[in-house]
């Protein structure tokens, strides 16, 4: 009878461990759960995008192209190799990836203005890269016949920190850039990825910083404002609680320690 009691109250003691070392257990939460699980289809009401304006600092990349492949050559080299004062050569990522590499284009300086070659300082800063378009286009005419312009960011980087299965900054390869996309960029949030709060910070045209909390778990992120990122945003990932908990490493050896004599006790009390 005694013997029975021993290892009955051992198998519970080995239970009560095993329920609070896992009680913090990790659970993969799903990504807009409040939309019903039907063949039906659900309308989503979603941010209306806007486009970005260029800052200073962005670096652009500028490319006319004419009849003559050879005439707007000056400008376009200028995009891929060093040369003067207007360009500007950065060690960023490329294309959405996080390998290292540089980045080749013109830079807009305090004032907002690059410095193009032939056509000299142009305003940019405040306007969207359709808006660059249009000026430069209007600014090359003067000196070359139906030329056709192309403006992008060479540097709209996105960073993406915490608990994702590739932190880094990632150049993007357009503007439109939603913050799934971004988080898809860096593998997605791990097990451990809080999807409830995750962290939008900003630096406005001020010099500011805004803070903004996104739940994963709900639909209504598509309308917010800053579903649409921004270049220079960054986005942090917490650990849940299953992380943290893991993460102390004297709790764990405690327990283990504590399951391994409760394990021998019952061998022995076994034996009796």
């Amino acid at each position: 009878m005694l013997k029975s009691n021993i290892i009955r109250h051992a198998l519970f003691l080995i239970t009560v461990l095993s329920v609070l070392t896992s009680c913090g257990g990790i659970k993969n939460y799903k990504y807009f759960a409040d939309i019903p699980d039907s063949l039906s289809v659900t309308n989503l009401a979603t941010s209306t995008y806007k486009e970005p304006r260029i800052q200073s600092d962005d670096i652009l990349y500028v490319a006319i192209q004419t009849v003559d492949p050879s005439a707007g050559s000056t400008i376009n080299t200028l995009n891929a190799q060093s040369a003067g004062s207007s360009l500007v050569s950065s060690s960023s990522t490329a294309g959405g990836s996080s390998s290292q590499g540089a980045t080749y284009g013109y830079l807009v300086d305090k004032e907002g203005n690059i410095t193009l070659p032939i056509l000299g300082d142009v305003k940019v800063g405040g306007l969207t890269t359709q808006e660059t378009r249009t000026l430069i286009t209007r600014a090359a005419s003067k000196f070359y016949k139906d030329a056709s312009v192309i403006v992008r960011f060479a540097n709209y980087k996105i960073s993406v920190l915490g608990e994702v299965l590739k932190p880094g900054s990632y150049t993007m390869p357009n503007e439109r850039i939603s913050i799934l996309d971004a988080i898809s960029y860096a593998g997605d949030l791990t097990i451990y990825g809080k999807r409830d709060n995750v962290l939008l910070l900003r630096r406005d045209a001020e010099g500011k910083t805004i803070a903004v909390r996104f739940n994963l778990s709900k639909s209504n992120i598509f309308e917010s404002p800053y579903f649409y990122l921004q270049q220079n945003d960054q986005i942090y990932v917490e650990p849940n609680k299953a992380k943290i908990s893991n993460s102390d490493g004297t709790q764990i050896r405690n327990i283990s320690i504590a399951s391994a004599l409760l394990s021998f006790i019952v061998v022995i009390v076994s034996r009796f």
